[in-house]
C-alpha cells in the first residue's frame, strides 16, 4: 500500500475507481514527536505556524509580522498568549474546524475526499486543495507547516509584486473581490498591530507525521473560506475567515462574507 501518492500522478481514468477511491492513511515511521500529539502541549502546538512562518520569512522577502498576521487571520483562535494559529485547521467546503491532531485532520479530509470534495483549505494558512494542489506533491505537502508557510509566502510575493503593498496583498490572498478583500485587510491589520515580538527558537519541534496518499485531483474551482465557533471543531455554515476577533475563547463569529 503506497503511503504517498503523488497528487498529479498519470493515473488511466479507467483504474481510479479501483485503485485510488480515497485518501489512505498510515504512520510514517520516518521521524517522530517526542511525545504522543495528543499530550504535546496546545502551546507548542501553536507556535508550529509561528516557527513556519518564521522559516518562509527567512527564506523570502516576505515581512514575518505579514505573515504571522495572515496565519492568525486564517486559522487563529484565542489562547494564553491571545490570539494564536492552529496548524491543524481544515475549512471543508464553507465550514471550518479546528483539530487537537495532525492525524484528527488528516482523517477528516480523508473522510470527505471519498465523498467527492475538493474544494477546502488545510494548515497553518488555509491552501485551497482545488486552486493550488499543482504546486505540491501530495496533500501531506499541503498540510506540512513549512511547506504551506513557503507556498504562502511565494504567493504573497506575487500579490505584492501586482499590487503594490503588502496589505493590498493580504486581501487579495483572501480575495479579489473587493468588499471581501477590504474587509479581510481590516482584519489581518487590526491583528497586525496586536502582534506581540516573536520570541527566538531555534528550529521547528520534531513531529510524527501522519501520511495519506490521495487520487488524481478534480478540475480546478473557486476557492471558499469559512470561520469556526469551538476550539475543539465545531462547525459553522456562514461564510468568513477562520478567525475569533476577541482574545479570550474564540468564541467569537464574524463573517466575511
Amino acid at each position: 500500500m503506497p503511503i504517498i501518492k503523488r497528487l498529479h500522478q498519470k493515473v488511466p481514468i479507467t483504474a481510479l475507481g479501483l485503485c485510488c477511491l480515497g485518501l489512505l492513511l498510515s504512520l510514517s515511521g520516518n521521524s517522530g514527536w517526542a511525545k504522543s500529539p495528543r499530550s504535546e502541549d496546545p502551546q507548542g502546538i501553536s507556535a508550529i505556524c509561528d516557527h513556519a512562518a518564521s522559516r518562509a520569512a527567512a527564506e523570502s522577502n516576505v515581512p514575518l509580522e505579514v505573515l504571522r498576521a495572515i496565519t492568525r487571520t486564517e486559522t487563529g483562535r484565542g489562547g494564553k498568549s491571545g490570539l494564536e494559529p492552529w496548524p491543524w485547521t481544515v475549512n471543508m467546503e464553507g465550514a471550518g474546524k479546528w483539530f487537537e491532531t495532525e492525524a484528527e485532520a488528516k482523517a477528516y479530509v480523508e473522510k470527505h475526499f471519498q465523498r467527492g470534495a475538493r474544494s477546502f483549505d488545510v494548515g497553518c494558512f488555509q491552501i485551497n486543495y482545488r486552486w493550488h494542489h499543482q504546486a505540491f506533491e501530495s496533500l501531506n505537502d499541503m498540510f506540512d507547516p513549512v511547506t504551506n508557510a513557503r507556498y504562502a509566502a511565494k504567493f504573497l510575493q506575487d500579490l505584492h509584486g501586482e499590487f503594490g503593498s503588502w496589505t493590498k496583498a493580504a486581501g487579495a490572498f483572501h480575495s479579489r473581490t473587493p468588499k471581501y478583500a477590504d474587509r479581510y485587510v481590516a482584519r489581518f491589520t487590526r491583528i497586525r498591530d496586536d502582534l506581540t515580538p516573536m520570541t527566538a527558537v531555534a528550529s521547528l519541534p520534531e513531529r510524527r507525521v501522519t501520511t495519506f496518499s490521495a487520487p488524481r485531483p478534480l478540475v480546478a474551482g473557486r476557492r471558499t473560506t469559512a470561520l469556526i465557533s469551538a476550539p475543539s471543531g465545531a462547525t459553522s455554515a456562514a461564510l468568513g475567515s477562520l478567525v475569533p476577533l476577541s482574545g479570550g475563547s474564540g468564541q467569537a463569529l464574524i463573517a466575511i462574507r
